[in-house]
């Protein structure tokens, strides 16, 4: 009998800046049970790793135990796949270097494997979602930043230090680029996530009269979910806006391309369910931009999995390589 038989189950958390959710998953990917707890809510990462594994044990009990869990696999911001640290994460309330898999696992006893949540999301994609039987796709997470996952050969990139593939922090714009959060200027980030967007559109309704759906809306107050409720209506701005984004974004896949030259480039979170206000102006740009030799080679897609489930999947497929 192999080792999957006996151990049916693994375990995957995902760790958000205002929730962590952590689920059983089995090996066809289904999610077997499924909780969640406010990340913010412990200002010590003890107190925090308790909190997850005292409400995650009752669903491992009722799972057939401990016994029947393989890996538990991780996807947290800053998260190093080589160390199982989580190192210097600006949107969580523990500060320096944690050593997470380590706690979980003199916790449970159980292997534990830790990544990003952006690769955790490309790994969910390759193995349940739009990359099943992909060897090299590159996965961009847009929310509230720009994450990215690359997929080459068949293995996730991950660089000597754990933290290759940061693409929301190539700059695409030097002249007047707009500031990030990691303290540079014109980031891909400042554009693309929905928070980007929502700062386009904030720019774009002070710098003309046009009328639109979105003055209706104190400005900042604006998402990137009104532009496209907005957009579906047929308001000139808010198409603008998505236009705008979406060139931007193109602009930098073409360059992605010509790096990795992937299959396939799957967009994942919020902004990627805006359909085609946002694959049009992203395609028009990739085709007039791309080099001749890459022309119609890479396919975009949008994310196979539900944005709440994908995470969860993508952290619990760690948990079958254990280590």
């Amino acid at each position: 009998m192999n080792s999957n038989m006996e151990k049916p189950y693994v375990v995957g958390i995902d760790i958000g800046g205002t929730n962590t959710v952590f689920g059983i998953v089995d090996a066809r990917g289904s999610i077997v049970a499924i909780n969640s707890i406010k990340t913010g809510a412990y200002a010590q990462a003890d107190e925090y790793v308790d909190a997850v594994c005292k409400n995650l044990l009752p669903l491992i009990e009722a799972n057939g135990g401990v016994d029947k869990i393989k890996g538990i696999g991780i996807g947290a911001p800053n998260g190093n796949y080589y160390s199982g640290t989580i190192e210097f994460a600006p949107n969580l309330p523990w500060k320096g270097i944690i050593p997470l898999a380590k706690m979980f696992e003199e916790r449970l006893g159980i292997p534990t494997t830790l990544t990003n949540d952006a690769n955790a999301a490309a790994i969910g994609e390759m193995t349940y979602g739009a990359a099943r039987g992909m060897k090299d796709f590159i996965m961009i997470t847009l929310g509230t930043g720009v994450g990215s996952g690359i997929v080459i050969n068949g293995q996730m990139v991950y660089g000597h230090d754990g933290f290759a593939g940061e693409l929301g922090h190539v700059i695409m714009r030097r002249e007047n680029g707009r500031l990030c959060g990691c303290g540079r200027k014109g980031c891909l980030e400042t554009y693309c996530s929905a928070t980007g967007v929502a700062r386009t559109a904030r720019e774009f309704l002070t710098a003309s009269t046009e009328p639109s759906l979105l003055r209706a809306i104190p400005a900042e107050e604006i998402t990137s979910k009104d532009v496209y409720d907005a957009a579906v209506k047929g308001d000139t701005l808010a198409m603008n806006i998505f236009n705008f984004t979406g060139t931007i974004l193109g602009e930098a896949l073409v360059d992605f391309i010509a790096f990795s030259s992937p299959e396939a480039i799957v967009l994942f979170g919020g902004l990627a369910k805006s359909g085609k206000y946002i694959f049009d102006p992203i395609q028009k740009a990739i085709d007039a931009n791309i080099l001749p030799i890459y022309k119609g080679k890479t396919k975009l897609l949008m994310s196979e999995l539900k944005d709440s489930d994908a995470a969860v999947l993508g952290a619990s497929a760690l948990g079958w390589e254990v280590k």
